[in-house]
């Protein structure tokens, strides 16, 4: 039998865990609330050490039928190491041996890497960038992440930060943004300016980006004039990327672009004006096929790889 991966998907409000097969299926799944550990490491890392051993304890295995376990985490990870440097919006977490200290626990090969190249990975093989070899991988958010696969190999550069699409910078002077800089474009795309945003267009305290979707469903031109500037502000990210990088591909996921619809067609139009002829005309802009599993499918692929 083919050994199934033990992924973990470690994010700001949930923990999720599941055995993935060899071809990508999530065969059992099991999550746990972020917040109740958040005050202390030692805390989260033990809750999901014992998830873990509940998880392969109720599937009937041993830690001998798992090749290994994958965790995704949202902040700068030293993947070669398996040392989280430090966790974005989760306090206490600076240079915190995860591999070393997940391994004496479970007995268990650990890999761990940011959460946005887990998601890129899982998109690659299994999802929508499956068979590109040159892909961007990016998730809309309360943040904006991202991902690089150059030559069929995730590039995570020299400090591993590589793939912060966020933080490109849109303009010499823009608002400040959580990084340090300012005029990122997370700065005009992330989910908090956006509904910031929304609340003086539509002059209601109270709508969501899902409602300014359901009105543009309804041709509501304020609606679509603001998904409009939104895709703007992608492309003209974008093209800066499309430039240096030339990849094939793009895949774009998160809760954003659930309003593809009125974004891709722009984002396109908006390469086209901005980037070079020929890596504009190449790139394909595609929706994320995994959704919510794309942590988990991709940690199978980390934990793959880096084994087989």
């Amino acid at each position: 039998m083919r050994k199934s991966v033990l992924a973990i998907d470690v994010g700001g409000t949930n923990i999720k865990l599941g055995l993935v097969s060899p071809s990508g299926h999530i065969l059992s799944r099991t999550n746990l609330p972020t917040t109740s550990f958040i005050r202390r490491k030692e805390n989260l890392i033990g809750a999901v050490v014992s998830a873990s051993r509940r998880i392969i304890a109720e599937n009937r295995l041993n830690n001998k039928d798992v090749l290994g376990i994958g965790i995704g985490l949202p902040g700068l990870v030293d993947a070669r190491h398996g040392t989280v440097e430090v966790l974005t919006n989760i306090p206490g977490w600076k240079n915190v041996p995860l591999k070393k200290i997940i391994e004496s626990r479970l007995k268990i090969p650990a890999f761990v890497d940011n959460d946005a190249n887990v998601v890129t990975l899982g998109e690659w093989r299994f999802g929508a960038g499956h068979g590109f070899k040159n892909m961007i991988c990016i998730t809309l958010g309360t943040g904006v992440g991202g991902g690089l696969v150059i030559d069929n190999t995730l590039y995570r550069g020299e400090g591993f930060s590589a793939g912060e699409i966020g933080h490109i910078p849109l303009n010499e002077t823009g608002l400040k943004c959580n990084c340090g800089g300012y005029g990122c474009l997370e700065t005009y795309i992330g989910n908090q300016r956006l509904l910031k945003r929304a609340r003086i267009v539509f002059k209601d305290n109270d709508i969501s980006l899902e409602e300014i979707s359901r009105l543009a469903s309804r041709k509501n031109r304020i609606a679509l004039r603001f998904w409009k500037e939104v895709a703007v502000h992608l492309g003209n990210g974008l093209a800066g990327v499309v430039n240096l990088l030339n990849p094939r591909c793009i895949v774009i996921g998160g809760g954003i672009s659930n309003a593809h619809q009125y974004l891709f067609k722009t984002i396109r139009e908006t390469l086209l004006q901005r980037a070079l002829r020929t890596p504009a005309g190449m790139v394909k802009i595609v929706k994320a096929k995994l959704g919510s599993d794309a942590g988990l499918i991709g940690a199978q692929v980390l934990v793959h790889d880096a084994l087989l």
